[in-house]
């Protein structure tokens, strides 16, 4: 009986340790598949940029799961750290790529019925958004703090809202090869191609190496040649169509000529047909009667 006592009493100092060492980010959503013990390494951290570069450093090291304890850390000691939100989002979307190829299944709902909601990654996306969005309202010169808005826009397929912000970075920063080449991208996922070949150009005339500029160029240049294409061939329909309509319409109007007479004169009054002449009664003939 004392021996059990102890194992109990172990058990529940256990239990106390990993369930209540970690601190969570009041904001951040909350993980799923994530079955990390508490790690002092990451739960000692007290300043939040050194616990957002942890967390870079195991996401380097494909350490996903720690990962995700310390950018929690991170946004925990300071909720407007928009760059940590944005990690957390790619590394939630890699831990949930991971469990997909490692085969891991989610238990189906207790009704039976399938309720679509937002993923982890999506919830940190979208605080990112906020975060990023408070940075600009207090510096609207933050060309840094646009671009990573737009990076966050593609990440929740907003492209519209993605091409804006990246346009703006550009606005504040035209020599930056990255945010030219970003820009480029998006345009190109807009199939605006005529206008992506222009920041493409720019990106690589920045930064000659740029290999992902170079690539993308390529893209929007053929995208380019087949909008042109279908547009000349539209037109060139178009203009055949007119011309044959056109020469129906003739060919019906000369056909209607030969056809259908003219009417008189508006002012040409019509002739008087002439009485027919009387002729004489012939023997036995009844007189005509002349009603009065």
């Amino acid at each position: 009986m004392r021996r059990f006592f102890i194992s109990v009493s172990l058990a529940a100092i256990v239990l106390t340790a990993f369930g209540c060492s970690a601190e969570p980010a009041e904001n951040a959503p909350e993980p799923a598949n994530v079955a990390v013990a508490a790690n002092p390494q990451i739960t000692d951290i007290t300043d939040p940029d050194a616990a957002f570069a942890e967390g870079n450093r195991l996401l380097d090291e494909n350490q996903t799961q720690l990962a995700i304890e310390a950018y929690r850390r991170a946004v925990g000691l300071n909720p407007d750290l928009a760059d940590a939100y944005f990690q957390l989002g790619i590394a939630y979307a890699l831990l949930a790529m991971q469990n997909q190829q490692a085969g891991v299944v989610t238990a189906p709902p207790a009704n039976g019925k399938e309720v679509q909601k937002k993923t982890d990654s999506e919830k940190a996306f979208e605080t990112a958004v906020k975060a990023y969005e408070k940075r600009i309202d207090a510096n609207g010169q933050d060309h840094e703090a646009y671009f990573n808005l737009g990076r966050t826009y593609v990440k929740l397929l907003k492209d519209e809202d993605a091409e804006k912000a990246f346009k703006q970075a550009v606005k504040l920063k035209p020599d930056d090869a990255e945010y030219q080449t970003e820009l480029g991208a998006i345009q190109i996922i807009l199939a605006q191609y005529h206008e992506a070949i222009v920041s493409l150009k720019k990106a690589i005339d920045l930064d000659g190496i740029n290999g992902r500029a170079q690539d993308l160029l390529e893209d929007a240049q053929a995208g380019r040649q087949r909008i042109d294409y279908v547009s000349n061939n539209k037109n060139t329909n178009q203009t055949v169509v007119k011309k044959t309509s056109n020469s129906n319409a003739n060919m019906g109007a000369n056909s209607n000529s030969n056809s259908t007479p003219k009417p008189p004169p508006a002012n040409t009054k019509p002739k008087k047909e002439n009485p027919p002449e009387k002729k004489p009664n012939k023997p036995g003939d009844r007189p005509r009667i002349v009603n009065r």
